[in-house]
């Protein structure tokens, strides 16, 4: 089950401390990582991920690129830095939004849809990186994707918050979810940085067929 989130908690949270090449056990060092990232972030809106390099995040920062080296070998681990804050605010922001808008499991897989649209929209360099399958489509977790971190993520929230009964097809289901809203929201964002309503709307549409049969069982359970 997923915390109760503080505040403070959803303020540019350091990335998986595995990523980072030395472990910021120091404030400074932390706050130091947090610009390397942000500059990155707001590089991959202007200029996008092919041209990004250690010295546009230098210069961007007004750091070095040795400092970047400290902490980062290389520019791919910047980026999975970014892309593993990405995963660690957005998962804190869920458990932030569902506290105050979701009662039932479909209202939870709708805010979960909400807020990676937020996301998109409003997160400098979300819309390019998201959670990072575009360069690494398992660093969050060993040995598990990104999709089905986030998958087990929900499952675990429908089962102990929303009293979706436990089940392999429940799981299943979840990370077939998962999956098809991966690539319907990449879809949507492609071309509008707004993002093209109908494909969001055909997300909604599927998850609501696909989680129907599990909450009727919750229902009459």
């Amino acid at each position: 089950m997923l915390r109760s989130i503080e505040p403070k908690d959803l303020v540019s949270p350091v990335p998986n401390t595995a990523i980072v090449r030395t472990e910021p056990v120091q404030q400074r060092s932390a706050e130091r990582i947090n610009v390397l990232l942000d500059a990155a972030a707001v590089l991959l809106d202007e200029i996008g991920i092919d041209a990004l390099t250690t010295s546009e995040v230098a210069k961007r920062s007004r750091s070095s690129v040795g400092v970047i080296y400290r902490y980062f070998p290389n520019i791919q681990s910047l980026l999975r830095g970014l892309a593993s804050r990405n995963f660690d605010k957005y998962r804190a922001g869920l458990s932030a939004t569902l506290a105050k808008r979701a009662t039932t499991g479909l209202e939870a897989l709708n805010a979960a849809i909400d807020l990676y649209v937020e996301f998109c929209r409003t997160e400098p360099g979300f819309r390019v990186l998201s959670f990072g399958n575009i360069i690494d489509r398992r660093f969050n977790v060993d040995r598990k994707s990104n999709n089905t971190a986030l998958a087990e993520i929900l499952t675990d929230l429908l089962v102990t918050t929303y009293k979706v009964p436990a089940s392999d097809a429940l799981a299943f289901d979840i990370e077939v979810t998962v999956e098809i809203a991966d690539s319907l929201l990449e879809r949507a964002f492609l071309y509008d940085p707004r993002g093209e309503e109908p494909f969001i709307d055909k997300l909604r549409e599927f998850i609501a067929q696909l989680l129907a049969p599990h909450t009727k069982e919750a229902a009459t359970a």
